[in-house]
């Protein structure tokens, strides 16, 4: 049974961010995700969610200038202390809100750019050393998003079996992967040993995991299931018609509009 967290950034947008925690709770989620919690002081997110019940299972660190473009700085030589600048402030709301898991992001940079890859995995290396010793996985995520050093899950597979460190691992979103490479079942049953977490939206979309859509999502979670995984997973996607009414492909695993 997929233990399923809302993204909050995406999920219940129908009400102002810190009631979302209460709003997810309601509908039976026992975790959320966050995209970037730095809008709001890290003490404030930790008793919204201690008061619905619900963990933050996951966030990202800092992007950058997001309005420009920047997805954060892991793979861009010259920007070593922006990201450390950026674990420091991460780590604050990690303590805070005693999330284990944080997706460190590559940034938009050129796959075959001279110092990238380098300079990456000297990052991930250093993230997930620091990252040790809070109890924190880091994970990385491949994006289809124009620019970004990790489009395709074969490319996070390979850094990650290049940088073979115990702390640093998958987020697999497939939504994502579907996109760019597809064969999920495939790729989950071979490389089980890296996925840490999880995410699902309807493809193509973004919308609902459910039957529209050309992934067989109860072929996926059987899958999950068969293989024991106990990490979280992600519903990351955007409600076609609100998020309370969209709820009924969960229903199965307990996710259902509260009475």
């Amino acid at each position: 049974m997929p233990r399923l967290a809302a993204n909050i950034s995406l999920l219940f947008t129908e009400v102002p961010f810190l009631d979302r925690f209460a709003a997810a709770a309601a509908c039976g989620f026992k975790g959320v995700e966050i995209l970037f919690p730095y809008d709001h002081p890290p003490e404030v997110i930790a008793d919204k969610a201690s008061m619905a019940g619900v963990k933050v299972v996951l966030f990202n660190t800092p992007p950058g200038d997001y309005a420009a473009g920047e997805r954060g700085f892991g793979a861009l030589p010259g920007r070593e202390a922006d990201f450390r600048q950026g674990l420091d402030e991460a780590r604050r709301y990690l303590d805070w809100i005693e999330t284990r898991q944080l997706h460190v992001l590559a940034g938009r940079i050129a796959r075959d750019a001279a110092g990238a890859e380098d300079t990456y995995l000297r990052n991930l290396e250093y993230a997930g050393d620091l990252m040790a010793k809070d109890g924190v996985t880091v994970l990385i995520e491949p994006i289809n998003l124009e620019g970004y050093f990790v489009k395709r899950p074969s490319d996070a597979l390979q850094l990650l079996r290049r940088l073979g460190h115990a702390n640093v691992k998958l987020q697999y979103d497939m939504f994502h992967a579907q996109n760019q490479e597809g064969a999920l079942i495939d790729f989950t049953e071979t490389n089980a040993d890296i996925i840490a977490h999880i995410q699902i939206a309807g493809v193509p979309g973004r919308h609902e995991p459910d039957q529209r859509g050309e992934v067989n999502w109860r072929g996926v979670f059987d899958l999950l299931d068969s293989h024991g995984f106990s990490g979280w997973v992600g519903a990351e996607y955007n409600p076609r018609n609100g998020t309370i009414p969209g709820l009924g492909w969960a229903q199965e695993w307990g996710i259902r509009a509260p009475k």
